[in-house]
């Protein structure tokens, strides 16, 4: 039982980030949101409210593991970025894009969303807060016009009213396009 025990602790300690983890596998600084992956159901739920094709640019703000990169490149023939502060997701995101055979045509990097540059994105979505859905704005709306948004969970407040919404599995999609 003890022994049981001391390899449950180990396998936690190794998803925070304790017990050997090393100062380069941390992010930078303190994350805005907490890492919660989206279900897969959610992730195609949200590319088929994007009307994703091979022809698009898919963004992923707070890319985590990467799946919802993944899943564009794999299933719609997609390229994409994923951006994520926390080095440890974007480790996780490029191994899950090399189990899906799409290291070709994705690319994850460890960048704070504010700073980087998704100007070419065609699709964006998202799994942040409020809060910082509503500092995101301003970069979101000078994208090109007819990029389209789409976000788990959480809206842009009252700064940017949604066009749709859909309910998948108890959770909630929105969805928006850049005028």
């Amino acid at each position: 039982m003890v022994k049981r025990f001391a390899v449950v602790l180990a396998c936690v300690w190794a998803c925070v980030g304790l017990g050997g983890a090393t100062p380069q596998d941390r992010p930078a600084h303190d994350l805005d949101v907490p890492y919660v992956p989206t279900p897969p159901k959610v992730v195609d739920a949200m590319l088929k409210m994007a009307h994703v094709t091979s022809n698009d640019v898919v963004y992923d703000l707070g890319c985590g593991d990467g799946r919802i990169v993944v899943m564009a490149a794999e299933k719609y023939g997609a390229r994409g970025v994923g951006i994520d502060l926390d080095p440890r997701r974007i480790a996780e995101a490029n191994a899950n894009a090399k189990l899906a055979h799409v290291t070709g045509r994705v690319k994850f990097v460890v960048q704070d969303v504010f700073t980087a540059d998704f100007s070419d994105a065609t699709v964006v979505t998202l799994y942040m807060l409020p809060s910082v859905n509503e500092k995101l704005l301003p970069k979101i709306k000078a994208l090109t016009p007819g990029t389209r948004v789409v976000t788990h969970a959480f809206t842009f407040g009252d700064a940017w009213p949604y066009e749709r919404k859909e309910d998948v599995d108890g959770k909630t999609i929105y969805f928006w396009s850049v005028k």
